[in-house]
């Protein structure tokens, strides 16, 4: 089981090696991306809160620091984060919203269009397919966590 790490924007990590768990299927710097985004979304890094180093990045997931960077830089370029010389990068201000902008649109494309399309093809109209959406929130809502 995993245990979730006290120091916000690290994430997840293997209680018995201590090593940060990372999914090897995607870029790694990506995936420290949407920790930081995931961080903000659930607002344990609120904004204008400072960010962990890209050193302790690296050193808690066991990673090239410039990699770690890497990820960093991609929230920077979107305005998500901004560099505090000499003291460290922070939430910006409105960042909690652009992420919410940024991932609502992503499960439009992930998940909206392909499961319209799918349906589409079975023959199932919009109301049919808002109703299989409602039943299915029904039936997971019991087992979501709060």
């Amino acid at each position: 089981m995993n245990q979730a790490s006290s120091e916000p924007g690290l994430g997840p990590g293997d209680p018995t090696t201590g090593a940060a768990l990372i999914d090897d299927s995607r870029p790694i710097f990506q995936q420290i991306a949407e920790r930081v985004e995931g961080d903000i979304l659930d607002e344990t890094l609120k904004e204008e809160s400072q960010v962990p180093s890209t050193n302790e990045f690296a050193a808690f997931y066991r990673i090239n620091p410039a990699t770690a960077a890497k990820g960093i830089n991609l929230l920077v370029d979107e305005g998500i984060l901004y560099k505090r010389r000499g003291i460290g990068m922070f939430v910006a201000p409105g960042a909690r919203e652009a992420v919410l902008k940024k991932r609502r649109e992503q499960f439009y494309e992930q998940y909206v269009r392909p499961l319209t399309i799918e349906a589409r093809k079975l023959g199932i109209d919009g109301t049919q397919l808002a109703g299989l959406i409602q039943r299915s929130a029904v039936d997971t809502e019991g087992s979501m966590a709060p």
